[in-house]
């Protein structure tokens, strides 16, 4: 299963890759580079592929459970001040996800959006101290009786040009549901409350939508 917002996409790229196989086949005379160009459109294709799967994910909804919005691996643990939404101190959890990760993008918990904004910045690494503040980002908060108020953002990298984010104020969402994508490259900070168990250490590798991240 292939994601939306990756269907124009796919369907270029296969198009292109066809276009390289077949002049390749009548036009290129020797054998090894004609080989060669068809190689490269199919790998082109299959990488175009899986970075837009969409794996079905069975969530287990549960209030006491803050699960991953993303895959990836977890790069940054630690009590920092949120200057966007809270201004004050609150428990940061980032994961970055390469590449090759699923860039699908996951409620990590239930409830109502009460804050969504959309920011244009900078592609600085996503693993730049910095890229939270000054990257392309997008930054929405999520707020259930007992979870309170989360904020998660989503942040483009070096090569991600695009942000997909579907939270609007107001809209009832699931836990685990989909929330948005990132286009190739990025990192999801998660923003708890202090004192907040967490489940999880750096270096971590988690699945979006199943694995939690942190226990209220």
């Amino acid at each position: 299963m292939f994601h939306k917002e990756g269907f124009k996409i796919i369907i270029n790229t296969f198009l292109i890759c066809a276009a390289m196989a077949l002049l390749a086949e009548y036009q290129i005379e020797n054998y090894w580079i004609q080989k060669l160009v068809q190689t490269a459109s199919v790998v082109l294709l299959i990488l175009v592929l899986q970075f837009f799967r969409n794996p079905k994910r069975e969530t287990q909804p549960n209030e006491k459970h803050i699960i991953s919005p993303v895959d990836g691996k977890v790069v940054v643990i630690e009590d920092v001040y949120e200057k966007e939404y809270f201004k004050d101190q609150r428990l940061q959890v980032s994961i970055f996800m390469s590449p090759l990760n699923v860039h699908v993008t996951r409620y990590s918990i239930g409830g109502s959006v009460v804050f969504s904004k959309y920011h244009p910045g900078k592609y600085l690494v996503a693993w730049h101290p910095k890229s939270s503040e000054l990257n392309e980002r997008t930054t929405v908060v999520l707020e259930n009786k007992t979870a309170g108020k989360i904020l998660y953002r989503q942040i483009a990298g070096a090569v991600a040009r695009r942000i997909v984010n579907y939270a609007k104020v107001g809209d009832q969402v699931e836990q685990g549901a989909d929330a948005g994508f990132i286009k190739f490259g990025s990192r999801v900070d998660v923003f708890l409350p202090i004192g907040t168990k967490i489940n999880v250490k750096i270096d971590q590798k988690v699945k979006g939508g199943v694995d939690s991240i942190a226990l209220l």
